[in-house]
C-alpha cells in the first residue's frame, strides 16, 4: 500500500514509530516492510485520491491488458519506479482505485 502524504518528515516520525525503521528513507519514498507487506509513504502522492494498495505482478503489461479488457480504467500508465520495478495504476468500475508492481 502506498500512502500519499503532504510532509513526509511528520508522516515518517508516525509510521517509524508503528512500524520501525524503514528499509528505504528517499526524498521521494519511504518504505517499510510489515509482516511482508510493503507500506510507502508517498510524497507526490494525489492527497484526494487516498492511499493505493499494489498488487505483485510478474507481466505489469500482460495483466494491465487484461484488466483493462475487463472494464477497468487506467488512473496511471506503467513507469519504472526503481530499476527493474514498473507500476501502473487503475481503477474497477466503481472508481476504486488498485496498483500493480512487477517487471
Amino acid at each position: 500500500m502506498v500512502v500519499p502524504v503532504s510532509d513526509l518528515g511528520s508522516a515518517k516520525s508516525t509510521y517509524t514509530a508503528l512500524f520501525g525503521a524503514p528499509h528505504t528513507d528517499e526524498p521521494y519514498y519511504v518504505g517499510y516492510s510489515v509482516d511482508g507487506f510493503e507500506v510507502g509513504l508517498n510524497p507526490q502522492g494525489d492527497m484526494a485520491d487516498g492511499p493505493v494498495v499494489f498488487t505483485d505482478v510478474d507481466d505489469v503489461d500482460s495483466v494491465r491488458t487484461a484488466l483493462l479488457a475487463t472494464g477497468a480504467t487506467e488512473r496511471s500508465a506503467p513507469r519504472e519506479v526503481a530499476p527493474g520495478v514498473r507500476v501502473c495504476v487503475l481503477a474497477d468500475s466503481d472508481g476504486n482505485r488498485f496498483g500493480l508492481r512487477g517487471k
